[in-house]
């Protein structure tokens, strides 16, 4: 019975939990189980066992008295970026190792109020910052896919899942949890999803209250939902979605049905093909999947336009100014006084310098430099300025291109999942993975990954929808007949 509820979509799961087929906590026991057997992947920094069966156990209870919410009963996986009542968080770090926030979130609260149970906190990049999920304290995450070569057997090595919401994504993808919340602020959601074979939402910025979540680039970040299906992903960016006081950036704007949006119906919608995202090098495997793509949107009654973004070559320059300028910001807060790790020192100053120091992580280190250095007099106007002049433009160029056309299809990641030690050690190639995505970012577009085959190794590959602010409906109309069209039914071996 566990291998079959593991392998339940959210949507198949609320249907089997109206039909008491089985029960919330016999769903959050199968889930249990699997990340027991499943540890090696390293996807759970935090297993909140207790927790997870007393949730389900007054899921049931709800039930019974015909209180239903739009979650009720699903197993979820929460990210360890989300601050979690009493429940240790720490982004990934040494230096907020033992916090246990006095408050939650306001997008897991608004999960709970839906009916969701944690399962527990999953492993990511530290602070958000990385590409392979390989820069948490709490060690590296697996993906569960391997490579498979001709003859069936691969070179067995370890792949990574993607980052920074590595843990998210394998825990969805070795069915450890029906779905998890992730946040995305340069391509952490679709890149993992694309190399885990699931399905990923970064919604409009401002669509998810940010309060509750550890800030790594405040204009960038944006949480959203994990899951095996469009139709998952548009249940769980329901309950997720809401306006929040507490966070001057959301948007008081109603948060429609998303799961009415799939209605296999793209006839007469307009689809950009952007010139600028074929790149030199480009893997023929991703250039022939983003073709069958659009083939499979254009035989279902859509228009294939070529829109130009010319500025998309200063999307990564432009990224990486921005995003460690406002991390190194952001992370000033953490100074041994108030909260985390505290190393003493001989005096103030040198407490700080040697908790900093001793807290954070090499790939977080380096952001701190970087973002400390384009802040500085005399390279302000040089760098921060020009990036922020830059990132106009690149709005620009998407406000013309949706005058032409009502969503964006391009891949997701320039390659499949590579092995640990492939380029890993090197930040330049670890930044180039986030080559397609990063411009929704810096313009606050939505974005959807969603998988629509295999390389020939085996291994998933993503596509990727981009829309007009506040449009994640068409994303989700578009994203389901994409996933109809690959039919895409592949899973990693063993899970």
């Amino acid at each position: 019975m566990s291998a079959e509820l593991n392998g339940l979509t959210i949507a198949g799961a609320l249907d089997g939990l109206a039909k008491k087929e089985f029960s919330a906590v016999e769903l959050a026991h199968a889930h249990l189980k699997a990340m027991e057997k499943h540890r090696d992947l390293n996807a759970y920094v935090v297993e909140t066992p207790d927790k997870a069966l007393a949730m389900a156990k007054a899921s049931d209870e709800r039930r019974a008295k015909g209180q239903v919410g739009t979650l009720e009963g699903i197993s979820l996986a929460i990210k360890d970026l989300f601050c979690t009542e009493g429940v240790q968080t720490t982004a990934g770090s040494k230096i907020l190792k033992g916090f246990k926030p006095p408050y939650e979130s306001t997008v897991t609260a608004n999960l709970w109020k839906a009916g969701g149970v944690m399962l527990g906190k999953v492993n990511m990049d530290e602070f958000a910052m990385g590409s392979s999920n390989l820069t948490s304290h709490f060690g590296g995450v697996g993906n569960p896919w391997r490579r498979q070569g001709k003859d069936g057997r691969g070179d067995n090595k370890r792949l990574v899942p993607g980052g920074s919401s590595g843990g998210s994504a394998s825990a969805v993808a070795a069915r450890m949890a029906l779905g998890a919340t992730a946040t995305d602020t340069g391509g952490s959601i679709r890149q993992p999803a694309a190399f885990t074979g699931t399905v990923g939402i970064k919604p409009t910025y401002g669509r998810c209250s940010r309060w509750g979540i550890v800030a790594f680039a405040s204009s960038l970040d944006q949480a959203g939902p994990m899951a095996r299906s469009v139709k998952d992903c548009a249940l769980m960016l329901g309950a997720m979605a809401s306006y929040d006081p507490k966070d001057s950036t959301s948007v008081d704007l109603p948060v429609p049905d998303y799961t009415k949006a799939l209605t296999g119906d793209v006839r007469g919608l307009r689809v950009g093909i952007p010139k600028e995202y074929r790149l030199d090098g480009m893997s023929p495997e991703i250039e022939k999947l983003w073709h069958e793509g659009a083939e499979w949107l254009k035989k279902a009654g859509a228009e294939i336009k070529e829109v130009s973004l010319p500025h998309t070559k200063y999307a990564l320059p432009t990224y990486y100014i921005i995003a460690p300028a406002e991390a190194s910001s952001n992370l000033a807060r953490y100074d041994g006084v108030r909260f985390g790790l505290r190393v003493p020192g001989e005096s103030l100053d040198d407490m700080y310098e040697k908790t900093r120091a001793d807290g954070f992580g090499k790939e977080v280190r380096r952001r701190i430099m970087i973002g400390t250095y384009v802040l500085s007099a005399g390279y302000y106007d040089a760098y921060y300025l020009k990036a922020q002049r830059l990132r106009t433009l690149i709005a620009r160029d998407f406000d013309r291109a949706f005058k032409n056309v009502d969503v964006i299809l391009t891949p997701s990641t320039p390659s499949a999942a590579f092995a640990e030690g492939e380029g890993t050690d090197d930040p330049i190639q670890m930044y180039l993975n986030d080559v397609f995505t990063v411009t929704a970012n810096l313009v606050g577009l939505p974005g959807i990954s969603v998988p629509g085959g295999l390389d020939g190794q085996g291994l998933p590959l993503g596509l990727q929808l981009i829309g007009r602010a506040f449009d994640e409906e068409t994303l989700v109309r578009v994203g389901g007949v994409i996933e109809s069209s690959a039919n895409f039914t592949a899973k990693p071996a063993g899970y």
